[in-house]
Parts: C-alpha cells; sequence; structure tokens
C-alpha cells in the first residue's frame, strides 16, 4: 500500500476527487494548507498599501491505495490538478507499511482486511 500525499490549488478539488471516484477510490483526507515553492507568493494590495502574501492557500489531498493502481491513481492525480501555470502543486507518495480499521480493529495488508 502506498499513501499519496497531492497539495494542489483549491479550485482543483472537485475534479481531482472526480478523477480518483472513478478509479473506485473514495476514501481520502482533505486538508486546507498554505505554504510556498516555487511560486513564492505574491505581491497583493489592501486599501491602497501593497503586502507580500508568502504563503498561500492550497488543499492537501491524502489517499492510500493498493500498489496496483498507484500509477494509474498519480495520473489521475496530476491529470485533474494540472493548469499549466505555476503553482499547480506536488504529488508525494510513501509506503504504509500498516493500516487498522479502529471501529472493528481489522488490519489492512496489501489491500486486503486481516482481523487482528
Amino acid at each position: 500500500m502506498k499513501l499519496i500525499k497531492a497539495i494542489v490549488r483549491t479550485n482543483k478539488l472537485d475534479e481531482v476527487k472526480e478523477a480518483l471516484e472513478r478509479l473506485e477510490i473514495s476514501g481520502m483526507t482533505v486538508t486546507e494548507v498554505r505554504g510556498h515553492g516555487r511560486q513564492k507568493g505574491h505581491v497583493a494590495v489592501y486599501r491602497g498599501l501593497e503586502y507580500q502574501v508568502d504563503l498561500l492557500p492550497k488543499t492537501q489531498i491524502e489517499a492510500v491505495v493498493a500498489d496496483e493502481i498507484l500509477d494509474d491513481a498519480v495520473r489521475a492525480i496530476i491529470g485533474a490538478a494540472r493548469t499549466g501555470e505555476i503553482g499547480d502543486g506536488r504529488v508525494f507518495v510513501t509506503p504504509v507499511e500498516q493500516a487498522y480499521r479502529v471501529r472493528t480493529g481489522e488490519r489492512d495488508v496489501a489491500g486486503w482486511p486481516a482481523t487482528v
């Protein structure tokens, strides 16, 4: 199993969710985050005064997927989130050694539940 952590533009959330749902990936965690990469923020104007905004609002989507569909899931996220402009986001993939369902105590082993 792998954990996909995608940081995308907030206005792309629905498109990314729909792309993952087409792959039958329905479990995900969505968090509003702030940050910057190469974009480095921008200058804004409030009441005639300029100020630097260097932590931009983004949306972080986390989903755990089986190894077999990892590449499809990453392609779906990138395809749905891409605008071609700087600041489109990043996708990170990390291994998941174990996962447990809190309600039942079941442990997921490579995507298959096993009772603990």
